[in-house]
């Protein structure tokens, strides 16, 4: 096994953990069976232990596998900062922010995101020392296009509240 399978067998292994430790969670704190919105991200989680990383796998769909762990962790980041501001702890100290709402889910949720684009930019991009960053910030795969995403999906998501009411 060369030193980049390694890797990223290892970055994989680290994706379908972290993502098992959020499904259970998730099934822990909102359990399907007690409330059918709750299967909505059951699915997601699901989507993540399973497919992601067979996306992944291959370098023929490793883009979809991107796009896709990226896209749930956004929809998860928007949907559990919602479930934070609904619940928002009363009084409000910076105590109470970290450790009575779910930025410390959010910030865990974030970390499946990296360890993704860890193993996209290695196969894609391989390992360089030498090699300088390029690309426009605000286009695929750069960091930026992601920003742009969530805060696009984040006004989609507000105004969709405001208008549905």
């Amino acid at each position: 096994m060369t030193v980049r399978a390694h890797i990223k067998t290892t970055l994989l292994v680290a994706l379908i953990v972290v993502s098992l430790g959020g499904l259970i969670l998730h099934v822990r704190l909102h359990p399907p069976s007690k409330n059918t919105s709750n299967f909505v991200p059951f699915l997601s989680c699901i989507l993540s232990v399973v497919i992601v990383p067979l996306l992944f796998s291959s370098r023929k769909t490793i883009s979809y596998g991107y796009t896709l762990n990226g896209f749930l962790v956004i929809i998860g980041t928007i949907t559990m900062a919602h479930f934070a501001v609904i619940n928002w702890p009363q009084p409000s100290s910076l105590e109470s922010i970290v450790f009575k709402t779910t930025l410390p889910d959010i910030l865990v949720l974030w970390t499946k995101f990296f360890i993704g684009k860890a193993i996209f930019d290695l196969e894609l991009f391989g390992y360089d020392s030498a090699r300088e960053k390029t690309g426009i910030t605000y286009r695929y795969p750069n960091g930026g296009w992601w920003v742009v995403h969530l805060a696009a999906i984040s006004i989609v998501y507000v105004l969709s509240g405001w208008l549905w009411r």
